[in-house]
This record gives structure tokens, sequence and C-alpha cells, in this order.
């Protein structure tokens, strides 16, 4: 390709890009008007569609047209959603109205989830239908299903690399499958999540095919440049996501003479959102899979979505105009689906993803910064740090919502706050490299085994990878034969998830932590994971291991039953609602945690020993005696004993 014809099709991807066809204004109400002559499969006989259309389209044009100015585009917006809704099943329909008519319905203390990839779990989505009545037996009602979508094998970054989003991987089922299964939860009351991939395609995408062919209207739906230039300028002030393993923003394409923005990896392209097409056609795919009955949409990688010159590409404006949109466009069609948008971000700096109370966007995010806490707990048995940070998240309103986990699918990044640390002559470097040192157990009194993700040892950072058991010590000392250690590590692991279920928000436990599920070190004989040490903690689930947890005195029966027995105090307490009033107290015991939880009805106090040494939590709540409600003593809530690694979830009636 010359110089002549890589110009002109750079010129026709920046034209296609910045100046889509502009119809005649078209008045909003003329708008409805035309979207109601559109009865074109199930006429809207009770006017639902037209009522919440009415309710939400001023906003919803006046964002869309401050950030396209296209009224043609936005036209064709409402003619789709209107659509989607006819297309939706009247099941679904009826479940929209039922939530609707309850809004919190997420936000109760009897919500618990579990987060699994399909095929680790069983094998594909009729497998995981055959295995809804172990879940139930878990208590869970919301399952988050990881990745599915068609990704390439061996370029798949987990399945977040989409090819098709209306195509299931083949070795896990079919939509059809899809559906059925959200059916089969719907009836056990179970709620279903998935991710939704918005910044990025696979560069097997369809779109990515033919912008390689230097199709000027694909084109404009990736970020391209002929030369260098730009993409330089971007790299000088956008950070670098895996400066390891995929270096730079930008991947060269020698077949036609151009670069292309890659923000993750060189075979996920950047959609430009610029483009109302690639708007539009996103939220067509948003529908389309909410129409097959997910409740649940995860947004990936939300902070990500725009990019512009001059910035970091980080959390600009314009990405949440579009996520109010997805919010507005969700109340119109599918009500019933909540957005969790995972922010990977400090909680202040998270908030601004919940919007406002008069213009919500996501209705959930991640509680990420809680979670790398604790195990920097864990590490240096300080609960100071989590004790503040605890304090910040609790300090929100109420009407936020937070996802709650120990473990997930993905690394422990040390995004501490450092500033506050310094206080204690904790410097950053040197505490990433210890934490990452007490928890691959390089040291010969630490009990944790991980592995490392990310290594740069140029700038002494790297991520964390292992499941609960194994960085609590279940591992180590079971290999050793240790059955003191593995006693002592076990009441860890259930020290932990009591404090995570008595957080505020909705717990998520990961697939295998209910029965101890130890690393799994088969992903380095696998070419295609080798390069990836997540996949140490997402190994298949061992079915082999699971009837043991009808047998009291092993791992899985022990973990089994005092999480089934937390899960059903939290359920059945109106205290671990998330209205309730939530703060920490002191302790007098720097590795000692305690925090309140209070509403009308009931008083808790759970208190957490973080030290490998029986404790005393000097605390004085002189008002009344409290029931342990594990262990069911009842005891006064002054100076309590508690054991090393140990709990107690003391609650008392008003």
């Amino acid at each position: 390709m010359n110089q002549r014809e890589r110009k002109k099709r750079t010129v026709k991807a920046e034209t296609v890009a910045k100046t889509v066809p502009t119809a005649k204004e078209i008045k909003t109400e003329k708008i409805v008007s035309a979207v109601k002559e559109k009865k074109a499969v199930k006429p809207d006989t009770q006017g639902i569609f037209d009522n919440r259309m009415a309710r939400k389209i001023d906003e919803l044009r006046w964002l869309y047209m401050e950030l396209y100015g296209n009224d043609s585009m936005f036209f064709e917006l409402c003619d789709q959603l209107h659509r989607f809704y006819e297309e939706r099943s009247s099941t679904l329909k009826a479940l929209d109205q039922k939530r609707e008519a309850d809004p919190g319905w997420y936000k109760k203390n009897d919500m618990l989830g579990m987060m699994f990839y399909i095929d680790n779990f069983a094998g594909n989505m009729k497998g995981v239908e055959s295995k809804l009545d172990y879940l139930e037996k878990n208590n869970v009602n919301y399952i988050h299903l990881m990745p599915f979508l068609d990704t390439p094998k061996g370029r798949s970054d987990g399945g977040y690399a989409v090819a098709d989003f209306r195509k299931v991987q083949e070795n896990l089922g079919t939509m059809d499958d899809l559906e059925a299964l959200a059916g089969a939860c719907h009836k056990k009351g179970i709620s279903l999540c998935m991710d939704f991939v918005m910044n990025h395609t696979s560069e097997d995408h369809e779109w990515a095919k033919k912008a390689r062919q230097g199709d000027g209207e694909y084109m404009s739906r990736y970020f391209f440049y002929d030369n260098s230039y730009i993409p330089s300028l971007y790299e000088k002030t956008v950070p670098q996501v895996f400066p390891t393993t995929a270096p730079g923003n930008f991947t060269w394409l020698p077949e036609i003479g151009h670069y292309v923005m890659t923000t993750f990896y060189p075979y996920q392209w950047d959609l430009n959102y610029g483009n109302p097409r690639v708007f539009n056609e996103m939220m067509y795919n948003f529908l389309f899979l909410a129409n097959k009955g997910i409740d649940v949409i995860r947004i990936d990688a939300v902070p990500y979505i725009w990019k512009e010159l001059n910035t970091p590409c980080r959390n600009l404006p314009q990405v949440h105009t579009i996520v109010r949109m997805m919010r507005l466009i969700s109340e119109i069609v599918c009500p019933g689906v909540i957005l969790l948008g995972e922010v990977v971000m400090e909680p202040e700096k998270v908030v601004p993803y919940f919007g406002t109370v008069e213009k919500p966007e996501c209705h959930m995010l991640y509680n990420v910064t809680t979670m790398a806490t604790t195990w920097h707990t864990v590490a240096t048995r300080d609960v100071r740090l989590l004790k503040k940070q605890l304090d910040i998240v609790n300090g929100l309103p109420k009407d936020y919502v937070f996802l709650n986990y120990l473990r997930c699918h993905d690394d422990i990044g040390w995004g501490l706050d450092y500033d506050f640390l310094k206080n204690f002559s904790i410097d950053e470097v040197s505490h990433k490299k210890f934490l990452n040192d007490f928890f691959t157990g390089k040291y010969p009194d630490t009990f944790g085994r991980g592995e490392l993700y990310n290594d740069d040892p140029r700038l002494g950072d790297a991520r964390l990878c292992g499941t609960t058991a194994s960085l609590c010590g279940i591992e180590k000392y079971g290999f050793e034969g240790n059955v003191v250690g593995v006693d002592r590590s076990v009441r860890y692991d259930i020290t932990l998830h009591a404090f995570m279920l008595s957080q505020s928000g909705i717990p998520v436990i990961y697939s295998g932590d209910e029965i101890g599920q130890v690393n799994d070190y088969s992903y380095k004989d696998d070419p295609d994971k080798a390069v990836d040490s997540r996949y140490l903690h997402r190994g298949e689930f061992n079915w082999s291991l699971a009837p043991n947890r009808n047998i009291a005195d092993t791992v899985q029966g022990k973990l089994f039953h005092a999480l089934d027995h937390l899960e059903h105090i939290r359920s059945s307490h109106s205290v671990f609602d998330t209205t309730a009033d939530l703060r920490t107290i002191d302790t007098w015991d720097s590795s000692i945690l305690a925090i309140v939880r209070e509403n009308a009805e009931e008083k808790f106090i759970g208190i957490y020993n973080f030290s490998d040494q029986d404790k005393v939590a000097w605390i004085n709540e002189d008002d009344g005696i409290y029931t342990d409600l594990i262990s069911g003593h009842e005891m006064e809530a002054k100076g309590v004993m508690i054991p090393a690694f140990g709990c107690f979830w003391l609650c008392r009636k008003k």
C-alpha cells in the first residue's frame, strides 16, 4: 500500500467518525410519537414502554445530543429501544415490573453471590443448570458467569477479547442454552450476572476484520493512524496497563500500514465512542444480552471507555455521560437489569460512577480497595489502614451499594493508601515487595502460598495470585501434614469470610472457596495459560472434594458448615441490611478490628483478630448482654477475649 492510499483511508476513517450525516432536527415529542407508531411485534397495550420513554427521553436526548449532536442516529436508537422491548419475553417483562415496584430488591441482607468460570465449574451452560441445586445449598441467589462470549483461542485474555457479542463460546454452549439457564435460575430466585466488555473488541471481531481490510466505515469505529505522530502524543499522557507483558498503547499493523489503539493487549482494539454508530451498536448488543435473561450486566473497564488526546484517557466526563445513558436505556427497556461497574480505584474516586441520587449511573461497584487492604492486614497484622478504609466506605450514602469479596478471578493489586502508611514509616515500593514475599512464602514463618503476576523488577512492583485457602495457609500446612496449622488456617479463612459478610453491600464468594480449594498449578502445563499466573486460582472446581462438605472433621466440612451458618445468620437478621448504620470502634489493639452495625431493632458488633495470638479486644459497649450469633454464648461487650485468627458476631435486641 503506497503513502497516498494510506492517507486516503485515514481521511475516510476520520470523516466517517466526525461527520456522520445529521438529519433535520426532530423534536422530542415527534420522536415519541414516531416510536409509538412502530408497533411491529407485540402491541404495548398497557402503554408501559411509552410511559417509560416519556419519562426518560428528554434527558436521554439531551445527553446524546451533547455527545454526538446527531438526531438521525438518536431516532434510530429510540426505534431500536422499542424493538428490543417488544422482543423481550413476557416473563422478563413481568420480572421488570416486579423489580420496578421494589427498586431495592438487590440491596437486601439475603443477597449472596458466587462467581465462576463455566467450564471450570460444570463444563458448559447445561452443566451449570444441572448444578443449581448445589448453588442453592450454598445459599447463593446471584451467580456471576465469567466471560463466555466468543473469543479466539490463545488470544482471549480470559474471555475479555470478544469476537462476537451474540455468540457463546462453542465449548460452553449456545445462546439458547444461556436463555434456558437464565430461565431455570429465575425459577429458583437466582439472578444471573455476565461481563459486558464494551471498551474494546477482539481483532477477530467482524468490525476489526473489515477495518483491517481498509474499510473506512469500520476503521472509524477504532483509532487508526497511518504514522506514529498522534500515537506518540497519546503515549505522553496515557498510562500503560500492562507495561511488562503488553507495553505501549498502540500496535502497528504492517499489512495496512496503520497503528491501532490497543490499551490492554495487541489483539484487543479500543472502540471509538466518539462515533455514535459504536455507541448505538454496543447498546443493541447490551439489550440483546439483557433479553436473554441476564439480570446484572458487569461493565468491564468502565473508566477507559472514552479516549481523548492530551488526557490520561481515564475517568473522563464523557464516560459518565455514556454510563448514564446506559442506565436510562435499561430503565426504558429492561428496568429489572442492574449495572455493575468494574472501577478499580479507591472509594473516593469510585464514587462518581454511582452518579447522583437524582441521576444515578451504576447500581453497584466493586469494593476493590477494601479487598486489597484486607490482605495487607493479613500480612501486617495491623488493622489501622483497614479501619480507616472502612470509615471512608461507611461514610458514603447508603444508596451506594458495593460488591464485597475476598478473592475473584483477577489478581490482587496493591493499590493501597500509601500516604496514610507513610505515617508508620512504610514506603510503597518496599511494602509491595514485603506483601508479595509474605504471600509467596519467601519468609520462613509465613503461611501464604501464591504467585506473582506482571512482575516488573524495574519498578519493584507486581500483583499477587492465589486462592483464599492457599493465602490463608491451608495449602502450606496441609502439604506438611500439620493438623494444628490447618485448623488455625481454616479458622482464619472463616474469620475473613465473616468479616466480608458483615460489610455493607453484597458479598460474593469465588467458587471453590466454600470448600477451601487450593491453588491449581496444572495451568503451567497448558501453553495457552502458562503465561498468565492468574490461572493459578482459576482451576477446575474439584467435585471429588465437594462431598466432604458433609463430613464434619474435614477441611471442606468445617468451612462449608461455618459459611453456611454465617450466611443464614446474615439473612435472618435485619441489622445486616444495607440500610443499617455501620461504624468502627476502637479496640486498643492494632491487630483487632471491631465494627458496629445498628438499626432500630438490633445492634451488632463484629470483632476480628488478625493476630496469631489470643488477644483482648478492649471495647466497652456498656449497654447490656450480647449473644454471640456464631456460638450462641451470652457475654458482655467489654474486654472480650478473642482467640488467634478468630472472630465474634455479638448481637442484642433493642
